[in-house]
């Protein structure tokens, strides 16, 4: 990479400018409103999903500093995208508030946290939820296949599946399913990205196991993931979607069963 120029240096600190600042001041209204949230809990749900989506708007801002400085310098800017990648982080997490992180229990474990969000849309979480795709991806693809921080996503996108599904009110979903009925198009989109969701993860899991810890645990998130799409493939009355699942599901388990003995004589050995 050649010598960067201080009119490129110049030109590039004076176009992020705008953007710093715009970034800055969003922050500024998040740490206002969690002070309102912290005084007074009526309405923080709404609250919470307004955070989301404006730490998404951060994300975009250090997003397009970042290309500007590839465009203009030639070099990406890691500090921008770990704070990009963060704000996805933090995200995900003010919607784990809203809706919880489970990823493979009953319905009924977290319908009454839906009940707060009555009023937000099915549209309205369609697209919030696909925002933070758009952004994760984003984050993701311009740091690069070989980053440091590429099994990291792995949560990050597990943790976004989850809420994904948890924006979903299955109570009542099925009636929605309906494609005379108002919404229909963003629930069956909803629904579609959730599928796709918990099968990426479940794989992306599997893979982190394999090329990257060896760790139980990892495999075990991965076999959660598709017991979860089984669970939905139930709820929604698709047995035989379910019983496939089931099947994958039964041969990821012996996997992991073998390779969990394997691990504890290994460890044997070596006492």
């Amino acid at each position: 990479m050649g010598k960067i120029s201080n009119e490129a240096r110049q030109q590039y600190f004076e176009r992020i400018k705008e953007y710093k600042h715009t970034a800055e001041s969003i922050l500024q209204r998040e740490k206002s409103l969690l002070k309102v949230i912290g005084a007074d809990k009526s309405g923080a749900a709404y609250k919470y999903l307004m955070l989301a989506d404006e730490r998404l708007n951060v994300a975009s801002y250090y997003l397009l500093q970042n290309a500007l400085s590839v465009s203009l310098l030639g070099v990406k800017n890691e500090a921008f995208l770990n704070d990009a990648r963060k704000s996805c982080y933090q995200s995900v997490i003010y919607l784990e508030e809203v809706v919880s992180n489970y990823v493979d229990v009953p319905f009924s474990d977290y319908s009454d946290l839906l009940e707060a969000i009555d009023g937000f849309s099915d549209e309205k979480r369609y697209n919030l939820a696909r925002k933070i795709g758009f952004t994760i991806q984003t984050v993701e693809e311009s740091f690069g296949r070989n980053s440091k921080w590429r099994w990291s996503f792995v949560e990050l996108e597990g943790r976004y599946a989850a809420v994904v599904k948890n924006l979903v009110n299955f109570k009542t979903f099925v009636a929605g399913m309906d494609p005379s009925a108002d919404g229909y198009q963003a629930r069956m989109g909803h629904l579609d990205l959730i599928q796709h969701l918990f099968v990426q993860s479940a794989d992306r899991y599997r893979e982190k196991y394999e090329l990257s810890t060896l760790r139980i645990d990892d495999f075990k998130h991965a076999i959660a993931f598709l017991s979860a799409l089984r669970r939905i493939h139930i709820l929604l009355g698709e047995a035989d979607k379910a019983e496939e699942i089931k099947k994958k599901m039964d041969v990821w388990k012996a996997k992991m069963e073998t390779d969990e003995k394997t691990q504890a004589q290994q460890k044997k050995r070596k006492v």
